[in-house]
């Protein structure tokens, strides 16, 4: 497929960009040149390279997920400005 300037004036003007006549002929062959690429690529054998997503491996490095007992809840409710027992108190929000 080859790219035309009218096609990249339909483009710019969709886009409502005002281009001079020499960008619009470089746009038209930098895109040509994207689209060479491409066929080039496409002529490629891939049959054998299976679908990926990322180009490495990419591994969880969380741990799992399991509850444990805490004993921190008065340190945390010690450095609240404001508290009421073992709660933060905040300003009321819903009127």
């Amino acid at each position: 497929m080859k790219i035309k300037t009218k096609d990249v004036e339909y483009v710019a003007k969709l886009a409502r960009l005002s281009l001079t006549d020499k960008e619009k002929e470089q746009y038209a062959g930098q895109l040509n040149a994207i689209l060479e690429h491409m066929d080039e690529l496409n002529k490629l054998d891939t049959s054998g390279v299976p679908p990926t997503s990322h180009a490495i491996e990419i591994k969880n490095v969380l741990r799992e997920d399991k509850m444990e007992k805490s004993d921190a809840a008065d340190e945390v409710i010690a450095n609240a400005p404001q508290r009421e027992e073992r709660f933060f108190k905040v300003k009321k929000v819903i009127e």
